[in-house]
């Protein structure tokens, strides 16, 4: 699922993330108050798959600044990251109010929903958000596997290419389409969409990836099977209903 501690640019090269990060962590070493550094620290953190370290850095934010949402926003998804769920609930919850909802805490807690496997609740945290900020390509992509996890992915591959069109859809959203396309043996436009992104040696390498995903989930290729055989014509009776899968997987 897409969603991430704060809205800062990144370096796209490891190297320079890692560089960019040992900085910030310097400044927060320095002050651990300071708001915009520890924000910073903890996304650079999320980006480098220490979700542990970026959870012990907003909880120490959230103790200093209690009441401030944008705060308990970037700690309640910074618990999320870290799998975190149940605690990640009861702090986004205090994140927002009805009368002054964000979209990005509601996406956040839509993800949760969908790896809970609530995925009809989910799609209502998704709706919502999309009302306060209409196609957000982050929430269309947590919506389109929302779609994928309830074995409906024709909705699927319908909602993330929606997504993929939005001008600030990035490399996740499109990965995110790869995936929903190779679920339904669609190999060559998912390894046609990775060239946006990749060289196509790496792009060939990046759909053989998705196809060992694929194999190796459970989850992922119960959907596959789920799909297929919805799919396909029965004479005797309708196809049954499709049961969501309980995943939230991220590419």
């Amino acid at each position: 699922m897409t969603g991430s501690v704060s809205a800062a640019r990144l370096p796209s090269d490891e190297d320079a993330l890692r560089r960019y990060a040992d900085e910030l962590g310097q400044r927060y070493d320095r002050n651990p108050k300071d708001k915009s550094a520890a924000l910073a620290y903890a996304k650079a953190l999320h980006a480098l798959d220490q979700n542990a370290q970026a959870v012990a850095v907003m909880q120490g934010l959230a103790i200093t600044y209690p009441e401030d949402m944008k705060v308990l926003a970037a700690y309640g998804k910074a618990l999320a990251d870290a799998g975190k769920l149940q605690q990640a609930t009861e702090v986004l919850d205090k994140a927002h109010t009805p009368e002054r909802p964000d979209w990005s805490v509601l996406s956040t807690q839509g993800s949760i929903a969908d790896q809970l496997g609530n995925h009809d609740s989910a799609r209502g945290y998704y709706e919502t958000a999309l009302k306060i900020r209409p196609n957000e390509p982050t929430v269309l992509s947590n919506l389109g596997l929302s779609y994928a996890l309830a074995k409906n992915l024709p909705r699927a591959e319908e909602t993330l290419r929606l997504a993929a069109a939005q001008p600030a859809a990035d490399r996740r959203v499109r990965q995110n389409l790869a995936l929903v396309l190779a679920l339904q043996g669609k190999f060559q436009e998912a390894e046609d969409l990775s060239r946006r992104d990749l060289s196509p040696e790496d792009a060939a390498q990046n759909v053989a990836a998705i196809r060992q995903l694929i194999s190796q989930s459970d989850t992922w290729r119960e959907i596959q099977t789920g799909a297929t055989k919805k799919a396909r014509p029965r004479v005797a009776a309708p196809s049954s209903p499709a049961r969501a899968g309980n995943d939230g997987s991220q590419l």
